[in-house]
């Protein structure tokens, strides 16, 4: 009986390891290896003069853009004025002006006038 199973278990390794390849890879195309299959030609395109899609010549401008210009600038302009003339907020500046009205309540400090 041990002898059976073992000549059956052998049997079925040598059919298993004769049909089976010899290693799996990951991919099941095929590796292509290098050769003729890329193209050999130039791939060089002379210029065209063409760029996006916008033929050569003397730029015409679009409705739109002036205004987006002077939108965008004006409203880079008027923060900028904003931001010069905004309140000072910081600790700082608090604390020193609290500092001072504390001292000039104590007496310790001559009011300003």
């Amino acid at each position: 009986m041990a002898s059976s199973l073992r000549t059956t278990a052998l049997r079925r390794l040598t059919t298993a390891a004769a049909s089976a390849p010899a290693r799996r890879h990951l991919s099941s195309t095929p590796r292509r290896l290098g050769g003729d299959a890329h193209a050999h030609g130039d791939h060089y395109d002379p210029p065209s003069g063409w760029l996006f899609g916008v033929a050569p010549g003397k730029y015409q401008a679009e409705g739109w853009e002036k205004i987006w210009i002077w939108g965008f600038l004006g409203s880079l302009g008027l923060a900028g004025v904003a931001y010069c003339y905004k309140p000072d907020t910081s600790i700082q500046t608090w604390a020193l002006e609290e500092a001072r009205r504390r001292l000039e309540a104590e007496g310790i400090l001559e009011e300003k006038e």
